[in-house]
């Protein structure tokens, strides 16, 4: 069964009821209404502006989408392109996609133009969805792009280079092409964090994506009465397989056109939302205007908001703590998962064990995982290796990159490249990822470990752990502090907080500056050694 046919089926079971709902925060009156045909909605409690659309009116824009890709000569196995910002036009778009049979290739955001002509290219996409947001990037290399591929402006004012989608959506068919569409199809290129250098091209089937649906309804036990909160970008398999667990229940959806704890807490507070999706960042903002009297929770309705989950990354055990402070009625999970298995889920902590935060979980629904040394054997249970997981998600391959597949697919197991270690009741802890270990005087330091420790620290917003170059060690631990808004730290502070860690893996360097993170909310640390190497490079140089 293709994914294509839960739409299908939402629309002839549930076709009046509202599917999605963008709300965006901050646009007033002047607000640009993109979906001609609908009124905005502005709320008389609020300050923000929505647009809604219901299951049959998805479906009818999906197959619209799919006749002006088939009209335009676009065949099965083809792939398009979708650069938007999250909107109620970006589900349409991707699910119009792979009704005209063709594969769908979402591009980050945050992508420079020199990103974009290169994933273009990597994915041998055929045509190219983008808003406005995106005009001067396209432009950059649009000469060329036209080229090879049909450019269509998903916006009002159309450039002269490119197709008006509003216009020729319109004029397509609303019934869906008679396309035949399998399980085993492929469905979707995505591609990795890129925190690396340029990312890599992952091709997944519908029976992945399919799965992933019935193993998010099944982690989350949602129903058709939730109402899940989506605010991570949709073009990560991270938010879309979570909004999976909505589209396999038929449940409604808000897209979140903002992050601040403000605009979040008003989301959930108007729209009823029973399940939330956050961020690291996110959750650690919500804490901390609420620990400032910023925001009060008697402000909102908050009583139907039944599970937080957070996943993306690890996730300090104190900031759950800090957490059911607040809401400790809350249902709580982590979800552990990689594009090269469909996104997350392969691993999670389960509702019912919030005793074991910390953890990334036990295998999720479907999955297999085992932990592996260098040669590939099974370590021994605590010990720490090589984190392998095997299951209905794992991609095909690396599109157009054998070799790179090869290293990472072995007999059918995902080696992940993350280091973790299981205790005695099966629970997976994540230590770091493998190129992220530091090695200072022979002993391997696990940054995730020493950040969660600091993040304990009342003072600390955000911290970010790195390996510099040491002439006598080798490399020393350092750690990057971001101090909570309003509040001033030392080194002497941190330092002796860090006396409870065992001296070799206390931070030999201390950096009190912001933590980048990418839209995904992982530490961009690549970034960081740019940074800070040069400036330890220099500093040994004087030593000597």
């Amino acid at each position: 069964m293709p994914i294509t046919d839960l739409l299908e089926r939402n629309s002839k079971l549930y076709g009046n009821e509202v599917a999605l709902v963008e709300i965006n925060p901050q646009i007033r009156e002047e607000q640009r209404v993109t979906w001609k045909e609908y009124e905005l909605i502005q709320p008389t409690s609020r300050s923000y502006y929505r647009r809604e659309i219901t299951w049959s009116v998805f479906d009818e824009k999906a197959n619209r989408v799919a006749n002006l890709l088939v009209n335009r000569g676009i065949r099965k196995g083809q792939k398009v392109a979708i650069l938007l910002m999250n909107c109620l036009e970006w589900l349409p778009i991707y699910f119009g996609t792979l009704k005209a049979g063709a594969i769908a290739v979402p591009l980050n955001f945050r992508y420079t133009s020199e990103e974009i002509d290169y994933c273009l290219k990597l994915s041998d996409a055929d045509v190219l969805f983008y808003g406005p947001e995106f005009i001067g990037r396209v432009e950059n290399i649009a000469p060329h792009l036209k080229q090879v591929m049909g450019l269509v402006f998903v916006g009002d004012s159309c450039p002269s280079y490119a197709e008006d989608y509003y216009r020729d959506v319109s004029n397509a068919s609303s019934t869906a092409p008679k396309v035949l569409i399998q399980s085993t199809d492929d469905a979707a290129i995505y591609f990795s964090s890129g925190t690396t250098g340029f990312p890599k091209a992952i091709l997944l089937k519908h029976s992945s994506l399919m799965h992933s649906a019935r193993m998010e309804a099944t982690h989350h036990e949602t129903t058709k009465d939730d109402v899940f909160l989506c605010i991570p970008p949709l073009y990560h398999t991270g938010a879309k397989m979570h909004w999976f667990g909505s589209l396999y229940t038929g449940s409604r959806a808000i897209i979140l056109k903002g992050n601040t704890p403000e605009a979040i807490l008003e989301a959930v507070s108007e729209e009823g939302a029973t399940i939330v999706w956050l961020l690291v960042p996110w959750a650690q903002d919500i804490l901390a205007a609420l620990d400032r009297g910023d925001l009060k929770l008697e402000d909102y309705q908050t009583h139907q908001w039944r599970l937080m989950h957070i996943g993306a990354q690890p996730v300090p055990p104190s900031l759950i703590r800090h957490w059911l402070e607040y809401f400790p009625n809350h249902q709580y999970d982590t979800n552990y998962g990689l594009s090269e298995s469909t996104g997350p889920g392969c691993v999670h902590l389960g509702m019912e064990n919030v005793h074991k935060v910390g953890a990334i979980g036990v295998p999720g629904f479907g999955w297999e995982t085992k932990i592996v040394d260098e040669q590939g054997e099974d370590v021994q249970q605590g010990d720490v290796g090589e984190l392998c997981v095997k299951g209905p998600g794992v991609m095909v391959c690396y599109y157009g990159d054998e070799k790179a597949t090869e290293e990472v697919l072995k007999d059918g197991w995902l080696h992940t490249g993350d280091m973790a270690r299981q205790d005695e009741d099966g629970f997976i802890f994540l230590v770091d990822r493998k190129k992220d270990v530091i090695i200072s005087g022979g002993e391997n330091l696990y940054p995730v470990q020493i950040e969660a420790f600091l993040a304990a620290m009342p003072k600390v917003h955000d911290v970010a752990v790195i390996g510099l170059p040491d002439k006598r060690l080798g490399e020393i631990c350092a750690a990057i502090i971001q101090v909570k808004e309003g509040m001033e730290c030392t080194e002497d502070e941190i330092n002796r907080f860090c006396v409870d860690l065992p001296r070799y893996k206390r931070p030999r360097k201390i950096i009190f500056a912001d933590v980048p993170r990418n839209a995904t909310g992982k530490i961009e640390k690549p970034k960081l050694r740019e940074i800070y190497h040069s400036t330890r490079l220099v500093e040994e140089q004087n030593r000597s």
